[in-house]
């Protein structure tokens, strides 16, 4: 065979097409990106410095305690002191964004491929390949179609990070104890019931995974989405590829390092704690269960 498949020309003509007859569709979905990223930013920068620090302090003294307390104290101002603080809440920002977008959208698909088999064969070799495509492979699309900006970076990378949150529902969803579901129906639950009181709840661990590694991923995309224009500390990271500065480069890396841990530590607590109580809860069902049982 002399003759290769242009399966790349394709692509192309594929993304023309769609900026050809639905740009004004692109347009007004960006526009509704943008000013839901805008919004959580100017959320996160309208506190004083000083509040957000204790805020994130205080969250990780409830969730972990108070040497992870210290730990975030230290790490948050020595940000602010080597001057990365604004960027660093620009990238918090989209971080923030692009998780709550893949939630909104992954949990639910997550919850109808736990029901339905048909839908968990189809979306499977779909989540496996937004999830081993390169990452700055979204960001070409994404340009083309939203234009340069923090939009194509936030699409992009509601695309890369979305997967874990869609597989670790479902199989949050699938693990639930039978046991457990069956007296919920027993008790008379409808669909709806059991599912929002008894399969949800028992399958927030899992659930609480995927948004652990939704948020790594969008954070880890948000700073690739430099690239596009999307801002934040990824800006600070390209330029010092671009100019050889290994100094910026290491400053602004370990600010995005830092933000990492915290970030990972706090909401990875969330779910190592539902998984304590998971056992209290199925031992407070059965009994339940056995108290209604005719004697």
């Amino acid at each position: 065979m002399t003759e290769k498949l242009d399966l790349g020309s394709w692509v192309n003509d594929v993304v023309q097409h769609l900026l050809e007859n639905y740009s004004g569709a692109f347009e007004s979905v960006g526009n509704v990106v943008s000013g839901f990223s805008e919004m959580i930013e100017r959320l996160l920068l309208w506190p004083p410095t000083w509040l957000v620090i204790a805020i994130f302090v205080g969250l990780g003294f409830w969730r972990i305690g108070i040497k992870f307390a210290a730990f975030t104290a230290v790490s948050l101002i020595l940000i602010v002191m080597t001057g990365f603080w604004e960027q660093t809440v620009v990238t918090l920002g989209l971080t923030f964004s692009s998780t709550l977008i893949s939630l909104l959208l992954g949990i639910p698909l997550g919850i109808w491929a736990a029901k339905s088999e048909r839908v968990s064969i189809v979306i499977r070799p779909i989540l496996d390949f937004m999830q081993t495509m390169p990452a700055f492979v979204y960001l070409i699309p994404a340009a083309m179609l939203f234009g340069l900006g923090r939009v194509p970076g936030i699409i992009a990378t509601v695309i890369f990070a979305m997967p874990p949150a869609v597989r670790l529902t479902a199989l949050g969803i699938r693990q639930v104890n039978k046991e457990i579901v069956e007296a919920g129906q027993s008790f008379g639950c409808t669909s709806w019931q059991l599912l929002y009181k008894v399969q949800l709840p028992n399958a927030m661990p899992s659930i609480m995974a995927g948004v652990n590694q939704t948020i790594m991923m969008a954070l880890s995309m948000v700073i690739i989405a430099s690239m596009v224009g999307a801002g934040g500390l990824g800006n600070d990271v390209l330029a010092s590829i671009q100019r050889l500065d290994i100094g910026l480069g290491f400053e602004s890396g370990m600010a995005v390092v830092l933000l990492a841990i915290i970030l990972d530590r706090i909401t990875e607590s969330f779910g190592t704690r539902q998984t304590s109580t998971r056992g209290k809860a199925f031992g407070r069902l059965s009994a339940r269960f056995q108290r209604q049982q005719p004697q």
